[in-house]
């Protein structure tokens, strides 16, 4: 607890009596540095004292009376003892003003706009009181009518106060898990996670295939047969197969496109419309075959298929 404010008055009391010997003192000799220095060494409990009240907020002790202690100097350096003031009331405001500040530039892992670090001050202050009179958390909502403020203002500065600390992945999780970091237990991204939706896409559009189609895409792009194997094993030309392997990619890739133009919200992207193109390549017969594409047939001048 700290000392009522009379009594810690009373305490300092012989402050102001050094400060008005050290106005009699040249600035420039070193009786008024030895004064200036003795009287920052008297005040030093009070600076600790400032410190000790901001402990407990996620920095080091030690760190906060160093900031404290920054703020005795600065306040004792500009202390004018002929404005009839007395030093505690100038010096307690100068230090506590040095700590928030330090709160506010130094102490925040992650860089946010300093309208929200200011915000996070007020946020913390209501929540505090208002956890007391509800005995719960307060939502944002509460919050925004507590503090007279937009709700989507406070949401931004709840969000904001996450960045104020972070933790390290090198951690351990749990005592109990053999002291395994953080960085063990979180998932990596899959390479083959954007593939699923083009999987999903394209398995209905291969099951309503008629089925030597989809027998063909199936043995090409699947089971990685040639055009000459899979012509030998159904029992028609390779040029037959060429062309069979043509007409199911290109009805994919139209069912496709017209599935996307008739219900944009569905998931089929751009990108997915064009896999028949890049996932299933065009019919090729592999290393030692050429492609053949498809030609019309010599004797009724189409591209029918018989």
């Amino acid at each position: 607890m700290s000392q009522p404010a009379a009594e810690r008055e009373s305490e300092y009391a012989d402050v102001l009596e050094m400060f008005r010997h050290l106005a009699t003192l040249d600035p420039d000799t070193a009786a008024f540095q030895r004064q200036r220095d003795a009287i920052v060494a008297r005040c030093l409990p009070l600076a600790d004292n400032i410190g000790r009240r901001f402990a407990n907020r996620g920095e080091p002790l030690e760190d906060l009376v160093q900031v404290a202690r920054v703020g005795l100097v600065q306040a004792v350096k500009r202390f004018d003892v002929e404005n009839g003031s007395d030093f505690l009331s100038f010096a307690v405001p100068t230090m506590m003003g040095e700590v928030r500040r330090y709160f506010r530039d130094h102490s925040w892992s992650l860089k946010v706009p300093r309208r929200l670090k200011d915000l996070t001050v007020q946020l913390n202050r209501g929540r505090s009181e208002l956890s007391q009179t509800l005995g719960r958390a307060p939502t944002a909502t509460e919050l925004a009518e507590h503090l007279g403020m937009d709700r989507q203002e406070i949401v931004d500065g709840l969000i904001a106060s996450s960045a104020y600390a972070t933790q390290s992945t090198d951690v351990p999780v749990r005592a109990d898990d053999g002291q395994r970091a953080l960085s063990e237990r979180l998932g990596t991204v899959d390479v083959n996670i954007e593939r699923v939706l083009d999987v999903e896409t394209v398995r209905p559009l291969l099951a309503a295939l008629p089925d030597r189609e989809r027998t063909v895409l199936v043995l090409r792009f699947f089971e990685n047969m040639t055009q000459s194997q899979i012509a030998e094993q159904i029992g028609v030309s390779q040029m037959h197969v060429s062309r069979i392997l043509t007409k199911a990619i290109a009805g994919i890739r139209q069912r496709m496109e017209d599935a996307e133009a008739a219900s944009p919200t569905l998931p089929i992207s751009h990108r997915r419309a064009q896999m028949a193109s890049r996932d299933l390549p065009r019919p090729h017969s592999g290393t030692t075959e050429k492609a053949q594409s498809p030609r019309p047939d010599k004797k009724n001048g189409s591209g029918a298929v018989a």
